[in-house]
């Protein structure tokens, strides 16, 4: 099993009402668990948002909190309900109504990595299913939930930045219609998740640093965003889908020549955004 459901790095003083977050970031891929697969250790981090916690672990130095997952994706995704679990991974789970990400294979106990290739020969257990749950998702959760609980308790409103990257071809639809390619995807679940002043204050930090940015297409924000989007209660989740081509080889899964440069525009989006914090935006029901 992995070794930490998550890791904090907190800021000497808290100073921002904002949280930054990486749940798919984690890439301790216990022996036990690649002895269960059929795909070797590099085919099973494809799924894996690689680096994006090394290009958003400088919140603390803005005043701001930073928590990122230790168990990688393709062991448990917690930008999934709990309860989306898939019966063609998990023995005895029954069938219930249509859900298009459990039934891609990418459930909180996913099925599969990337491009639909399968993790498991055989299924597992329910109580397999329940141990990564109870020992992973739910310390995440509880965390993650405690961290906005005290920094709207200091600030007022407390502002989740979910931070994620997306494949290249995620944009190929775009880059077809004659648009400039976005490099940034913000997510709110359009206006559900984040007050709108908030949303425009993140999306004029990222243009500021010199980021092309679009808002809900293709991801307009799952499971993290909708159950901890709250504006009317002055606690606002945004999604953040980065381009991996800008920093890093997709298929090599490592940094390219250009991740310093995006890693230093990236720290100076997070010292904008951490900001909010100390300006006290009005709340979403005022």
């Amino acid at each position: 099993m992995p070794m930490t459901a998550y890791e904090v790095l907190h800021p000497d003083r808290n100073l921002s009402c904002v949280v930054f977050a990486s749940p798919h970031s984690g890439r301790d891929y216990a022996a036990s668990f690649l002895r269960r697969s059929i795909l070797d250790e590099h085919a099973i981090r494809s799924s894996e948002d690689a680096f994006v916690d090394q290009l958003f672990d400088c919140a603390p130095r803005y005043g701001a909190s930073f928590i990122k997952a230790g168990a990688p994706r393709a062991y448990i995704d917690l930008n999934r309900a709990p309860e989306e679990l898939d019966p063609s991974v998990i023995e005895g789970i029954p069938r219930q109504g249509h859900n298009p990400r459990v039934a891609s294979g990418l459930g909180v106990i996913p099925r599969v990595v990337a491009n639909g290739r399968a993790i498991y020969r055989g299924k597992l257990s329910q109580e397999e299913a329940q141990l990564r749950i109870d020992s992973y998702w739910r310390p995440y959760h509880s965390k993650l939930q405690e961290l906005l609980t005290r920094a709207h308790r200091r600030h007022g409103q407390a502002v989740l930045v979910d931070c994620h990257s997306m494949p290249h071809e995620a944009m190929d639809g775009v880059a077809r219609s004659g648009m400039r390619r976005p490099d940034v995807v913000l997510g709110d679940r359009f206006g559900a998740a984040a007050g709108g002043e908030v949303v425009d204050r993140i999306e004029a930090a990222f243009v500021d640093a010199g980021f092309i940015v679009t808002r809900n297409s293709p991801f307009a924000g799952a499971y993290i965003t909708q159950a901890y989007g709250r504006p009317s209660r002055g606690q606002h989740a945004v999604q953040v889908e980065i381009d991996r081509a800008l920093y890093m080889n997709e298929r090599l899964i490592r940094p390219n020549g250009a991740f310093e440069a995006v890693q230093a525009a990236l720290q100076r989006v997070v010292a904008d955004v951490a900001q909010i914090g100390q300006e006290r935006l009005p709340l979403a029901a005022e």
